[in-house]
């Protein structure tokens, strides 16, 4: 920016109305970035503070999807816990393996195509609220983190849930999906598109994490709004 800033300034008195408004609108919007950019690169050489954890061993059996997932858990939890990052991504377990849990002997894979077999579904819910204990058990511990008058959860909005709301057919509508932690209004299940009405954009819970996170925003993707009944004011 400063190496062009003559060459703009140089620009702009040759430009029209509109187009002078246009270009500057954009240097503004490059400047903005390079301050947030700037005070992250601050934030990344702050010290983190130490924890007294040994330092973590894969899982070189898949199958053992259990011992897989507390292990990303604790990765999680650590990153949050250090402050290393404020965004964290990750894709649960799966796959074409017979899970190494009580009660469940076919692939996983198989058994999500369980095209109504009522034992298939019963093996399958087995692995699903392994997945939910898992699950808890990581908020749990971001519960017990005290930030000030807050925890960790409170800080960390949460999205959880399937790209699939039937794996049997592959069908993705009515998707089952799950708001935790951060500034939301919790303890309630959110059903839409019933009674005839029309369901809002899963984009709008996206909405919403975005607003979170401080973003002036009220669009994403399909998105035109935070999500009806989430707010917590």
């Amino acid at each position: 920016m400063d190496l062009v800033r003559e060459q703009t300034s140089d620009l702009s008195r040759k430009l029209g109305r509109a187009d002078h408004q246009t270009l500057d609108q954009y240097l503004t919007s490059v400047r903005e970035l390079e301050k947030r950019l700037v005070i992250q690169e601050k934030w990344a050489q702050l010290p983190k503070p130490t924890v007294d954890q040994k330092q973590p061993t894969d899982i070189e059996d898949r199958a053992d999807f259990v011992s897989n997932m507390e292990l990303m858990y604790d990765l999680i939890f650590l990153a949050f816990r250090t402050d290393s990052t404020r965004l964290i991504t990750f894709c649960g377990a799966g796959g074409n393996y017979v899970p190494t849990l009580k009660g469940v002997d076919e692939d996983w894979h198989n058994l999500s195509h369980h095209g109504r077999d009522e034992k298939k579904i019963e093996k399958l819910a087995l692995i699903e609220l392994e997945e939910m204990r898992l699950f808890a058990k990581f908020m749990s511990r971001l519960d017990e983190v005290k930030e000030g008058n807050h925890t960790l959860l409170d800080q960390t909005a949460i999205f959880s849930g399937s790209n699939l709301g039937n794996a049997s057919s592959h069908n993705n509508s009515n998707l089952p999906v799950i708001a935790a932690g951060g500034h939301f209004k919790h303890g309630q299940h959110l059903a839409f598109a019933r009674e005839g009405k029309k369901a809002p954009p899963l984009a709008n819970l996206f909405v919403s994490h975005l607003q979170h996170l401080g973003l002036e925003t009220d669009k994403f993707a399909t998105g035109t709004a935070a999500l009806n009944g989430l707010s917590s004011t």
